[in-house]
């Protein structure tokens, strides 16, 4: 018998009375308007949430956004002021340079203003690599919690996805808060 095994087996044998695990009922949060709550937290967080208008153009968006951007890049078809596609690239260390990243977002979480960003690119390191992210997000597919998220995640049967809350942000450093240590300096969601 492993040593392990040896301690658990001491602890059940000098465990007096025994209880049962207590049923916990979760009330997850809801809220009365996902896109408000969502964009709120998102600019807690340091990131930023527009509402695409009607008949508003989203490359109109992007270079208003991000006036000084010159590497641009997008696989999204509706996407045509990006400079290049990124999954025509063989090496991701050629994203290396990229201003900004247009991406597709699943779906949002208004909790917590998190963004599933499944791999529907060649190279991953595009969420993370770009100075800055846009990811446009259909706003009716906003939920209330993560708790409703993951069930979400359970069922798509991705290879790859991650969470995205702003831009990337530590404040390791001389506890001074510094942004895009780990990612993007700006994340820029686009609610249409």
């Amino acid at each position: 018998m492993s040593s392990k095994n040896d301690i658990l087996a001491k602890i059940r044998q000098n465990t007096g009375i025994r209880h049962e695990m207590p049923q916990i009922k979760l009330e997850p949060i809801t809220f009365e308007d996902k896109v408000a709550h969502f964009s709120q937290v998102l600019s807690q967080a340091g990131g930023k949430a527009v509402e695409l208008k009607e008949n508003e153009d989203i490359n109109e968006v992007i270079r208003r956004e991000f006036p000084e951007a010159k590497r641009i890049a997008s696989n999204l078809k509706e996407v045509s002021c990006a400079t290049f596609n990124p999954d025509t690239l063989e090496d991701p260390k050629e994203l290396n340079g990229t201003d900004v990243a247009v991406v597709k977002g699943e779906f949002g979480v208004a909790e917590n203003a998190a963004v599933w960003l499944p791999k529907l690119v060649r190279h991953k390191g595009l969420y993370f690599i770009s100075n800055a992210l846009v990811i446009l997000l259909d706003k009716s597919q906003l939920l209330n919690n993560m708790h409703e998220a993951y069930a979400l995640t359970e069922k798509g049967g991705y290879d790859y996805g991650v969470f995205m809350s702003g831009p990337s942000k530590t404040a390791d450093i001389e506890q001074a808060l510094v942004f895009g240590a780990h990612g993007p300096i700006q994340v820029l969601v686009v609610l249409r």
